[in-house]
């Protein structure tokens, strides 16, 4: 059996995947993480004028085989490459054919390429697209969404720096092995509970004011912690910004629902056949157990990690800005969710990324300038990852950053205000009470920035704090001395 290769996403995703391919019967290996070595081999073996991603992901490919063929391994014999493709007005759907051109100009004709479109849910070559490996891969990448949405949640607070990278692979690891070992819904509850447990032993201090910046943008380059675009993830985190990530499971939610809807116009023309109210009971009920199976499992980890966002809300408040049947990329979502978030003021500052070249993200740029126009309050700002130009990109995004944290500073300000406390001594509470540093403590749900959902939901421990340790200042042997 020959091993399935495959990658490109973040690493907690490529890991958990390989997880979920593994029990399934097949040998599996994710591809290292793209570097601009892996740039620069994708422009010499791929067509002038594509997107970054095909470069980025063709030449991590290329690069990777030739150092196993370096080592004496049969490449051609030994793997099998599995990727995503789909059609439309995109150079998605050229991915498959510039993935065989350039194995070919490598030397590596004769390398098995196989192809699971995600636009007809199908599968082209030696993969067999079956619904158990569906199920299987939708857990992986629900449980890899979690798991990645608390490491951008939990680590700007972090007290001990780097320390909850580390309790993160190891939760990693734990879930590696349930979903390949067992791959039950009870089991990854179980493995979930575990993983609350260890991140909990982080030491937190979410008394900081950070922005939250929501990446949105051309899915590959919002979703990928690599050179492809500049790290920009963590290097948010390190200029003092709480990172919002999208789920890959959102844009899984996404796909089913647009399915849906053209299903539902598809009927409302042609007539409510039983065969179109089949199909179309059938994308209801699978969306309907998609997003309650992420709710089951986002619960366990006390509801820290991110949720989906009602797809039909995002379909309505792009519709006037942008058509949502006009699919091809990330279609009217990079609209609706910059919307969504000055609207419902869900992040202080939307970024949206997108490689050199892509056509529906250049087609999102144009609607948003009328965005921006009908809602003037919003930090928004657009960037375009070529590989180089690294500099100017992200002085760029730190002009509107520093809106970005001056807004949150507001907010934090009204907070202490409100709740009649001052920026000292919520930290020095911080400090006295290790349960304030327990990073699943409570949060309100009132208020965006997280120090003043923190502030909140525990004043009352907050100001309990401080009046035990003036009690433990002014004892009865101080007052006699």
């Amino acid at each position: 059996m020959k091993t399935i290769l495959f990658g490109s996403l973040t690493p907690i995703h490529d890991r958990l995947i390989e997880a979920a391919v593994e029990h399934l019967g097949y040998d599996a290996q994710h591809l290292p993480q793209p570097d601009i070595e892996a740039l620069k081999t994708g422009r010499e073996l791929c067509n002038k004028g594509m997107c970054n991603p095909v470069y980025f992901t063709v030449g991590n490919l290329i690069n990777f085989l030739k150092k196993e063929a370096e080592n004496g391994v049969k490449v051609e014999d030994k793997y099998i490459f599995v990727t995503i493709g789909a059609c439309g007005p995109c150079r998605f759907g050229m991915y498959e054919m510039e993935y065989k051109n350039a194995l070919k100009l490598a030397g590596f004709e004769k390398l098995k390429v196989s192809l699971l479109n995600q636009t007809t849910f199908s599968a082209e070559g030696e993969i067999a697209l079956t619904w158990n490996f569906i199920y299987s891969l939708m857990k992986a990448v629900m449980v890899a969404d979690i798991l990645r949405d608390l490491g951008y949640k939990i680590r700007p607070y972090e007290i001990n720096k780097g320390e909850t990278d580390r309790k993160l692979h190891e939760a990693t690891e734990l879930m590696f092995r349930i979903i390949r070992n067992s791959g039950k819904i009870k089991d990854i509850i179980t493995g979930l509970r575990e993983v609350k447990k260890l991140l909990s032993t982080i030491e937190t201090d979410y008394s900081t004011p950070k922005p939250i910046v929501n990446v949105i943008g051309e899915f590959w380059v919002q979703t990928t912690e690599s050179d492809g675009n500049y790290h920009i993830h963590k290097w948010l985190e390190e200029e003092g910004a709480e990172v919002k990530v999208e789920p890959i499971s959102g844009w899984i939610d996404y796909q089913l629902y647009t399915e849906r809807e053209k299903t539902f116009i598809e009927a409302k023309a042609k007539g409510f056949s039983l065969k179109l109210l089949k199909k179309l009971a059938f994308l209801t009920g699978l969306q309907e157990f998609y997003r309650h199976l992420f709710e089951t499992f986002r619960h366990i980890v006390r509801e820290r990690a991110g949720t989906f966002t009602s797809q039909k809300l995002l379909w309505n408040l792009a519709k006037e800005y942008y058509d949502p049947l006009v699919t091809g990329g990330e279609g009217h979502l990079e609209v609706a969710k910059h919307i969504y978030n000055v609207k419902f003021h869900k992040a202080h500052m939307t970024l949206s990324l997108k490689p050199f070249g892509c056509m529906p993200s250049t087609q999102s740029d144009g609607v948003q300038a009328k965005v921006i126009s009908d809602y003037p309050e919003t930090i928004f700002v657009s960037v375009e990852t070529s590989g180089d130009s690294e500099v100017n990109v992200k002085s760029r995004i730190q002009m509107k950053l520093y809106e970005a944290k001056e807004l949150a500073i507001e907010e934090f300000e009204k907070t202490l205000k409100e709740t009649n406390l001052t920026r000292n001594e919520v930290k020095e509470a911080v400090r006295t009470n290790q349960n304030l540093r327990n990073p699943f403590i409570k949060l309100s749900r009132s208020g965006l920035l997280t120090a003043e959902r923190f502030i909140k939901g525990n004043r009352k421990e907050i100001i309990a704090s401080l009046k035990l340790k003036q009690e433990k200042k002014w004892t009865p042997s101080t007052l006699k001395r």
